[in-house]
Formats: structure tokens, C-alpha cells, sequence
């Protein structure tokens, strides 16, 4: 009987069964797409932190503390590849005599370098010019000095008078910061920037220079095997944490250990639990969805079903046998839907990522696998089997024969109890508590091992979610039942004399209709909310990097230099259409040190980007021309602003150094609005003003940095150029090599990858849920088209009749979907505040793929309504007989 059973279903019911198969495979292959993803990108995150660290641990050897035993200590300490000691002096000065004429510069460091210290840390340092051993200078060093290889520099020593050194070569210090960090400190103590003057001595050089010298300090720098550390970016954080607090431990108060890789993974945890968070709002609901499509789908046949089921029960079959029969074909869907979706997942990831595990290990890729095939499973269980056993208890077999619509005359319980009204107060008000301006969703405190997700704030999207889901079903419900003779007279044109006739079967198949708008407009929000959010983030990713950078190409000149604007001109080669002169001094309010640029408010915008988000009181327009207008005006941070109680037009007294006389100079000027943001700005605190201003009051007008606008092409080209014909006299950046730079992990890694596989899956589940569930409610609904052809109705009459229907379904579920869509992007982009740096002013529409969404589900329920139409062309006694 079983046998029987499962062949009459795949002869059949064909359709029925490949339809729910197709939902239960999306959702086992999204699953197991993103499930495996998230893991891999979670391990390469901690490879990427890993790797963007040129020392692990720079070991402070503590006053009074024999450095050798510490070099011993730290190299006996398991995971430890290398360690080697680093001496570090401070200097009161350089000199040096280029050319007749005489440059000095202030205060720097001295390092030691053992010998083999490059072939270890190959990442610290970073040859310029000259050779890559000796003396080495570093570049902002050298350029304060107008010095290159071969010349002799002046070192000043505290206690040991000036030494004369001969320059080998010319270095940078790509990770400056960490490399004079102070080994111990909170990161508020930290120094503000590196020295500009560094200059690097071999180990014995430096040893017998600095004999007699007072402030003498070693580290010990260790490179660590990294290959053995956790996967996951919170585990190997705390492994390495641990690992440096035991060394701390054991060295009982002779070392204390800068732990710079541990810093690397403190920030690539945060972004690894950020992309937990964005699998959550952005994977999940596809998962959700496609199960919800199948039980739509099984739903669709429900009718059937019940018919069958009420026919097997009149020929004596007990309700055991009748469960297997309905085990059976959950089985069937589960088993074959289950092994397409693991198929579909692995040829994406072969597609997209060049392999079917998606760069996860085996194991993890196997478990993800068997998880998401589980899930196919259960949503087939949930679908077909849960269903059967419900009407088993609670239909009898009189009921079977009557319509769904007969049985079920009340509406559902949720509407009666304004449900859908619940849940989206519930939700906007959960959207305001947790869009506050001190909520953070990701809460990692630097140096604990723990972190923490606010996940409550996932019920803001998903009751939105859920809530204009269930009302959007209330208004279909509504609009059906009560607005009956509006929907006739709109159907008219395409139905004749069976306007009437179509509302009326409309209206009495409401649910099942109200269910697939529903589904559809769910399909389409998703969609919508998926590229709204990719789109803005790669919009403020750019912004970010524009911020940082300045604009298409950076010139920046060294502190200190006296550049003047006219400078600019020979910055204005092939390909570069304008060049802008920015100030940057330093000033003091009270007793804070901020960053003030001097810009030309008329021509700024032509080489940067000013978006009004960056301000406040006013647009960057309208700041710009008070700028202009009034040259004593400031634009303040808020920090500053709430700090000293600033109001508009109050006066604000900034000391600046004179160049003239070297000393502070009170300036003053008038508070005329806030900028949160500007470019090559830091984040915190700093002054925008007018450059003619501050160059009359400090009597210079030398630039700090030039912003080169190449009209965003060329910009690799342009800078490569611009750093040959420069050499070290100025630093050169551009746009590419700044988004590099910015980007995090989540940038670089997670999200690209994990919207690339949402927007997929989200096209094809529009389609689904536009086409599957329309086609076959049309194929259940043939003996409706059988009864009118027989009472006469024309072809012409029963193809108005579905197309009426397919209509309606594409117009109310499109419309619909981008209502939900729009506030869903809303809702989630002010949700995930935290992902975006800085928070965009407007979000970014990728029309392209929207389009292209709302075509593939036309597409698929005009496809689904041709093929209802060519059904209702069969022999109407035929039809009758086999149904």
C-alpha cells in the first residue's frame, strides 16, 4: 500500500510535491550557505588580525630588572618563535648640515636593532631608500632634516652630549603607533601620535653612543606561533591574553607585556560578533521565509489532502496508517528537498567562493551541512505531517467535502485580538529604546576576555517584521470581504460579465488569497532590506575612506614645513583636475590640544566630499559661507561644544603658535556651528576655521596637506607619480590604498560574501513566492474552471478570470513588500548604528537590483498564471472525470 501510495503521489501530484521540494531546499541551502560562511570568516578574521601584526609582543623590562633573564623568561614562554631585545632612548634633538645651511628638529627616539632583527619582524620597517642595514633614519625624520643617505646627522643624548652618525638609509615604521606605545598604559594615556624623529642604530652602535646616557630602557620583541590559536576571534583573543598574563605573572614584576596581536583580535572579535549579529537580522529571516514558502505550498494542497485523507478513512483506514501515508510524503519532500538545498549550497559555494565548503574546515562545513539538512526535515515534518495529524483529531469526514471557507467562518484569533497592532507598538518601542544614543548592540570592553550582544534588539525588526506581516493580511482580508463591488467594477475590463463572479470567488477563497500576498510582500521586504543595507554600507565604507583620505589623492606635508599654497601647482599633473590647500596646526582650548584646519570655504568641496551629515546647524553649504562671510568664525566639535557650554556666536579664544615669535597667540573667534566630522579629521575633537584668518593671526600660511581631486580614476597612477617626483619630502596616499587601510575585517571579508549569497537566494524566493504558491492554488481551483466553462463562460472570461487574480497578487504584494521593506531598512540600519562609520545621512537604493527583483517575481506569477490559463483549456468533462 505504501509503494502504491508514493508512486500515485509522483504521478500525480507531481507539482505539488517538486513545489514544496523547492521550498525546503532554499532553506536548507541558505542555511547551510550562511551557517557555513559565517564560521569560515570568523577563522579568517583571525588570520587577517593576525597577520596585520609585525611584532606580537614588545616585553617592557622593567627599572632595575636584568634583560637578559627576561629574554630568557620570554623565550622559554610556550607559543614563542623569536624574541629579541630592543634598546629604546629618548633624544633631546637632531642636527644636521646639508647644502651650507644648518636644520634642526626636536625631541625623538633612538632604538637598538639587534642583528637578524629584520628577517624576524619583516613588517616592522620598511626601506625607503639607501641600504637596509646601518643607520637608519625615518622618513618624516629625514625630511625635517633634508637629509639622505650618506649624510651625517647629529643625535642628541640626554647625559651623553651630541653624537655624529653617518645616515645609511631612509625607512618607514608601518606600524609606528604600537612600536612607541607605552608599554602598560590605558589606551587614554597612550601617546597621541608616534615621534616625528626616529633613528634606528644597530645594537652595538647604539650601545656605545648611549653609554652614559640617562633614560636607557629594553624590550623584548616576540614573535609568537600564531598557527595554533582558536579559530574563532574571541577564543584566540583570550587565548593570547591569557598566555601574556601568565607570562606577566611568572616574571614577578620584572616585565610587563605590550600585547599587540592581542589588540589586532580585540578588534577582529568585535567585528566577528558583528557578523554573528548581521547573520542573525539578515540570514535568519531568509531561512524563516523559505520555510514559511513551503508551508504556503503544502498549504496550497491542503484541500486536497483532506479530501484524500477523508476518502482513505471511508475505506477503513486506521488513523496509524493514515499518519504513515502523510509520514511518507514528508519523507519524501524532506529527504530529496534536503539533498537539493545541500547540492544548491555547495555549487554556491563552488560558484562564488571557488569552494563547496566555502572555506570552512571539514568539520564545521559537515556540521553546518547536517544542521541545515536537519532543518529541511522538520519544516517538511512541520508542513505536511503536522497538518495531517491536526485533522485527524479535529475533521471529521463529513467536514472533508465542505469548503475551508465553510468550515472556518470566524476570523483568526489574532485578528480578534489586534495581535499585528501589539506587535508593532511592541516593536517601536523597542526601536526607540535600543536606537538611543548610549545603546551599543556589541558591548566589547577593551582588555576582557568576555563580550556581550544586546540580542533583545533583534525584536524591533522581527515584530516590525511580523506585525506588517499580520496587518497587511488584515487589510487583504478587509479589502476582500468588504469592498466586493469596487473589485468588480476594477475587474471588469479584464473579466466581461464575470466581474461579479470573480470578486465573489475572491472574496470566498480570501485566506488562502490574503496568504499569498502576504508571502510575497514578506519575499520582496526581504529583498528590499537585504540591498538597502549592502548598499549603504558599501556607500559609508566609501565615505569612510573619503573621510580618512581627504579626497582622491593626499599630499601631506611634514610638521613643521612651511609649504605655502602656491606649492600646490606643481601637484597638478596629467589627470589631476584640482588641487586644495589645507591647513592643520594645533590648538589649545583651556587646556585640551585640538587639531584646527584652515580651509578655503569658496573651493574645499571641488577636491573633497562635504555631506550635510558631517554638520550640524546648518548644512555644509550654508557653514561654508559663514565661513566665508564672517572669517573669524569656527566650526566646533560637539564634544567641545558640550564640554565648555558653547552657544552660537559665543566667542571662543584659541592659542596658536606664532611663527614669528615661536610662542601662543590668543586668538579669537566666534562659535558658528558643529562639525562631527571632516576630512583627514581624527574622530574626536578638533576646528575648522577659514585658512585667510589663521594665516593673518599666526603670520604664515603654510599648508599642512593638499587634496587632489582626480575625478576618481587614475588615483594609484597619480600617486605613484606624485611619490616619485616628491621622494621623502611629503607622504602620499590615495583613495585605494585608503579603503585597504579602513576597511575592517567585517569590510573586507564578511559582508561582501554574505550579501552576495542574501541577494541570491532573495531573488529566487520573491519568485518563489510569487509564482509557486499562485500556480498551484490555480491548479486546485480547476474544477471551479471546469463548473464555469460547463455554465458557458468563454475562454476569454476564465483567462480575465486568473489574470484578475495574478493582478491583484502582484499589486498587493509588491506594494506591500516595499512599505515593509522601506521600514525595515530603516529600522535595521539605525539598529546596526555600530556597523556603520560613520552613520549615513540617507540610505543607498540599488535600483538595478530591486528591478531586477520585481521583474523575477512578475516574471514567475505571470508564468504561473499562462500555465493556469493553458489548464483551463482542457475538455471541461475531462476535467470533471479526473477530478
Amino acid at each position: 500500500m505504501i509503494t502504491a501510495w508514493a508512486r500515485g503521489l509522483a504521478r500525480h501530484r507531481t507539482g505539488r510535491l517538486l513545489a514544496a521540494l523547492t521550498g525546503i531546499a532554499l532553506a536548507v541551502a541558505l542555511v547551510a550557505a550562511l551557517g557555513s560562511f559565517l564560521t569560515a570568516s570568523k577563522a579568517t578574521m583571525t588570520q587577517r588580525a593576525v597577520r596585520s601584526v609585525a611584532v606580537d609582543w614588545q616585553v617592557q623590562v622593567q627599572p632595575g630588572a636584568d634583560p637578559r633573564t627576561v629574554l630568557s623568561l620570554v623565550a622559554g614562554t610556550p607559543g614563542t618563535r623569536t624574541a629579541l631585545p630592543v634598546g629604546f632612548v629618548h633624544t633631546s634633538g637632531f642636527t644636521a648640515r646639508v647644502q651650507g645651511s644648518t636644520q634642526a628638529t626636536g625631541p625623538g627616539m633612538a632604538l637598538g636593532l639587534p642583528d637578524g632583527y629584520r628577517a624576524r619582524f619583516p613588517d616592522a620597517i620598511r626601506t625607503l631608500s639607501g641600504s637596509s642595514t646601518g643607520v637608519l633614519l625615518a622618513q618624516q625624520t629625514a625630511s625635517n632634516l633634508h637629509a639622505a643617505p650618506g649624510d651625517t646627522i647629529g643625535v642628541q643624548f640626554p647625559g651623553a652630549g651630541l653624537r655624529q652618525v653617518k645616515v645609511s638609509g631612509v625607512v618607514d615604521l608601518p606600524q609606528a603607533d604600537s612600536l612607541f606605545q607605552t608599554v602598560g598604559a590605558p589606551s587614554q594615556s597612550q601617546p597621541t601620535a608616534p615621534p616625528d624623529n626616529v633613528v634606528l642604530l644597530p645594537a652595538a652602535r647604539f650601545a656605545a653612543l648611549t653609554r652614559g646616557a640617562t633614560g636607557v630602557t629594553t624590550q623584548i620583541h616576540a614573535a609568537r606561533d600564531n598557527a595554533r590559536l582558536p579559530s574563532d576571534p574571541a577564543s584566540a583573543y583570550s587565548a593570547v591574553t591569557g598566555s601574556a598574563h601568565n607570562l606577566e605573572a611568572r616574571s614577578a614584576g620584572t616585565a610587563l607585556v605590550g600585547n599587540n596581536v592581542g589588540a589586532a583580535l580585540d578588534s577582529a572579535r568585535q567585528d566577528a560578533l558583528y557578523a554573528q549579529v548581521l547573520f542573525l537580522f539578515l540570514g535568519v529571516p531568509g531561512a524563516v521565509l523559505a520555510a514559511t514558502l513551503t508551508a504556503a505550498v503544502a498549504s496550497a494542497g491542503g484541500e486536497r489532502r483532506r479530501q484524500e485523507q477523508g476518502l482513505l478513512r471511508l475505506r477503513g483506514l486506521r488513523p496509524r496508517q493514515i499518519t504513515a501515508l502523510a509520514g511518507l510524503e514528508a519523507a519524501l519532500i524532506g529527504l530529496a528537498g534536503g539533498l537539493a538545498g545541500l547540492g544548491i549550497a555547495a555549487l554556491t559555494g563552488r560558484l562564488a567562493f571557488g569552494t563547496a565548503s566555502f572555506g570552512a574546515s571539514a568539520a564545521t562545513w559537515s556540521i553546518w551541512y547536517a544542521v541545515a539538512f536537519i532543518l529541511g526535515a522538520a519544516v517538511a515534518a512541520g508542513a505536511v505531517l503536522v497538518p495531517a495529524l491536526r485533522d485527524l483529531r479535529t475533521v471529521t469526514v463529513a467536514d472533508t467535502r465542505k469548503q475551508e471557507d465553510v468550515r472556518r467562518s470566524r476570523s483568526p484569533w489574532w485578528m480578534r485580538y489586534g495581535l499585528d497592532f501589539a506587535l508593532l507598538i511592541g516593536s517601536w518601542l523597542i526601536f526607540r529604546a535600543s536606537s538611543g544614543n548610549q545603546y551599543a548592540l556589541v558591548l566589547a570592553p577593551e582588555g576582557v576576555p568576555s563580550i556581550s550582544v544586546s540580542y533583545w534588539a533583534f525584536l524591533g525588526p522581527a515584530l516590525l517584521w511580523i506585525g506588517a506581516a499580520l496587518l497587511l493580511w488584515r487589510l487583504t482580508l478587509l479589502a476582500l470581504t468588504h469592498g466586493r463591488p469596487a473589485l468588480a467594477r476594477l475587474l471588469r475590463p479584464l473579466t466581461a460579465t464575470l466581474a461579479g463572479t470573480t470578486a465573489a470567488v475572491l472574496a470566498r477563497r480570501r485566506r488562502p488569497f490574503a496568504r499569498s500576498v502576504v508571502l510575497l510582500a514578506l519575499a520582496v521586504s526581504f529583498a528590499i532590506s537585504t540591498a538597502v543595507f549592502n548598499a549603504t554600507y558599501h556607500q559609508q565604507a566609501e565615505v569612510d575612506a573619503r573621510l580618512t583620505n581627504g579626497a582622491d589623492v593626499t599630499v601631506t606635508e611634514p610638521p613643521g614645513a612651511q609649504v605655502p599654497p602656491t606649492a600646490g601647482a606643481a601637484l597638478k599633473i596629467s589627470g589631476v583636475r584640482h588641487v586644495e590647500p589645507l591647513q592643520h596646526r594645533f590648538a589649545y582650548v583651556g587646556s585640551d590640544l585640538q587639531d584646527l584646519y584652515g580651509v578655503r570655504p569658496d573651493s574645499v568641496a571641488k577636491a573633497t566630499s562635504l555631506q550635510d551629515s558631517y554638520f550640524a546647524g546648518g548644512t555644509a553649504e550654508q557653514l561654508m559661507r559663514r565661513l566665508a562671510q564672517r572669517p573669524d568664525n569656527l566650526l566646533v566639535s560637539a564634544e567641545t561644544v558640550n564640554d565648555f557650554q558653547l552657544s552660537p556666536g559665543d566667542t571662543v579664544n584659541l592659542r596658536i603658535q606664532d611663527t614669528r615669535t615661536k610662542s601662543l597667540r590668543t586668538v579669537p573667534f566666534h562659535y558658528a556651528g558643529i562639525a562631527k566630522e571632516f576630512p583627514t579629521a581624527p574622530k574626536d575633537s578638533f576646528f575648522v576655521a577659514n585658512a585667510s584668518y589663521i594665516a593673518k593671526a599666526t603670520g604664515s600660511d603654510a599648508i599642512g596637506a593638499f587634496l587632489l581631486d582626480t575625478g576618481g580614476t587614475n588615483q594609484q597612477q597619480i600617486a605613484a607619480h606624485l611619490r616619485r617626483q616628491l621622494g621623502t619630502r611629503a607622504t602620499v596616499t590615495d583613495l585605494t590604498q585608503t579603503r585597504g587601510t579602513v576597511g575592517t575585517s567585517l569590510t573586507s571579508v564578511d559582508l561582501a560574501g554574505l550579501t552576495r549569497i542574501e541577494l541570491a537566494f532573495a531573488v529566487l524566493l520573491a519568485a518563489g513566492a510569487g509564482g509557486l504558491v499562485l500556480a498551484l492554488g490555480l491548479a486546485e481551483r480547476r474544477r471551479t474552471f471546469a463548473i464555469a466553462t460547463v455554465l458557458g463562460a468563454q475562454p476569454r472570461h476564465l483567462r480575465g478570470m486568473v489574470l484578475s487574480e495574478a493582478l491583484l497578487l502582484a499589486v498587493g504584494g509588491l506594494a506591500g513588500g516595499a512599505l515593509i521593506g522601506w521600514a525595515l531598512s530603516e529600522m535595521l540600519v539605525k539598529v546596526l548604528t555600530g556597523v556603520f562609520d560613520p552613520p549615513p545621512a540617507v540610505l543607498s537604493v540599488p535600483g538595478a537590483y530591486l528591478a531586477l527583483t520585481g521583474a523575477a517575481a512578475v516574471a514567475a506569477i505571470l508564468a504561473a498564471a499562462l500555465n493556469g490559463i493553458r489548464g483551463s483549456h482542457r475538455p471541461d468533462v475531462e476535467e470533471l472525470r479526473d477530478l
